[in-house]
């Protein structure tokens, strides 16, 4: 028997993947006889996880299973945003007049990666989670982020249409990922994650990487640009990108945490140090040079600390124990103070949106904190 393991197994492997039993334990009916068969399927067919259950309820939105997922739902409904809401108006001086070679070196590379990576994630959410999550509020979500990211996409579409004049040039960076290697590099990871035979939570994991680190490093660039009072168009768009990709993060996390079957802390943490490796080559390639308060070096830094973070939210201990280099990153984790009536802030949300909570199942909480 035990020199039969692996052509079992393999049967097994084989039975799975004809059957393409995502949502079943359900050993095939030839081979329930089989004693040693039915062994080896239920070691390849992990116990059922109810946010993929066959739900036959998910066609319609009430009543909500999960409240916290329903309250991430409206956060992101709250967070609408156009691209047409974004002045690039004084950008085009800023590019021509003040930015140096190197600093648009690293524009461009991050614009580059923006560009394509959008897309990457809009077609793992539609091919493969929002075909796999059976829970109605966790699907609305998933829709709602579909749009999110289109605007995105358009928003660096734009971006690069406006500062990049030279059509050959235009032409690469529409490209990257086929003609940059480090962002091709970045772009394979990500989409090794989609047409992979990997478990559901190793791909919610994957994919917090992708939005949470492989997306820090060029935010905290152009953040950097904010501090410095340049590109006004491009950091404001950057402040509402980063808003929503951060909030789509804490949604992966949010799923992860109401899984049954968690990964061990040395698989996540395996996942987390490939992404933040790619992340590390990525930043030394856009930024060759050392400009002054941002360079290679501290960018790797804050990517360790931002992967501390992640494994944190993921419930998992640090890998890094590394410490914020940028002070005035903080500033992201601060709700926007601008005055609305002379600019929407990035933290602007619409507020009747979130007051829908106070029904539906008292999903409104009471607070004493709230900004007035």
């Amino acid at each position: 028997m035990f020199r039969q393991a692996p052509q079992l197994m393999a049967r097994a492997t084989t039975v799975a993947m004809r059957c393409r039993c995502q949502f079943s334990t359900d050993v095939p009916v030839e081979a329930s006889a089989d004693s040693t068969f039915v062994e080896a399927w239920r070691k390849l067919i992990p116990p059922i996880e109810p946010l993929l259950a066959p739900n036959p309820d998910r066609f319609c939105m009430f009543p909500i299973q999960y409240p916290q997922i329903w309250e991430m739902y409206k956060k992101a409904e709250a967070s609408f945003w156009t691209a047409e809401e974004v002045d690039l108006s004084q950008d085009q001086r800023h590019w021509d007049e003040t930015l140096t070679a190197d600093e648009k070196h690293f524009i461009t590379h991050v614009l580059a990666f923006f560009a394509a990576s959008d897309g990457i994630v809009l077609e793992n959410l539609a091919g493969r989670f929002m075909t796999e999550v059976q829970v109605a509020e966790a699907r609305a979500f998933y829709g709602f982020q579909i749009a999110i990211e289109n605007i995105h996409s358009e928003m660096y579409s734009l971006l690069l249409e406006s500062y990049i004049k030279d059509p050959a040039e235009k032409h690469r960076l529409f490209h990257a990922i086929e003609t940059i290697p480090c962002v091709e590099k970045k772009a394979k990871w990500a989409m090794k994650w989609i047409d992979g035979g990997e478990s559901f939570a190793e791909r919610i994991v994957a994919f917090a990487c992708v939005e949470g680190i492989f997306f820090s490093g060029s935010f905290c660039s152009i953040f950097w640009l904010k501090k410095r009072g340049l590109m006004p168009g491009l950091t404001f768009s950057n402040e509402l990108i980063s808003r929503d990709e951060g909030l789509h993060c804490d949604f992966a996390c949010l799923i992860y945490e109401l899984l049954t079957q968690k990964l061990s802390e040395e698989r996540v943490k395996g996942i987390v140090a490939d992404a933040v490796e790619i992340e590390r080559e990525f930043v030394c390639d856009a930024l060759p040079c050392g400009l002054v308060g941002m360079n290679g070096g501290l960018m790797s830094k804050y990517i360790e600390f931002v992967a501390d973070r992640l494994l944190g939210a993921l419930g998992y201990g640090k890998l890094y124990d590394a410490q914020n280099p940028f002070d005035w990153m903080e500033l992201i984790s601060l709700q926007g103070k601008t005055n609305f009536f002379e600019k929407r802030v990035g933290e602007y949300q619409k507020a009747s949106v979130m007051n829908s909570l106070n029904g539906n199942g008292g999903l409104h909480v009471f607070k004493l904190d709230e900004d007035f």
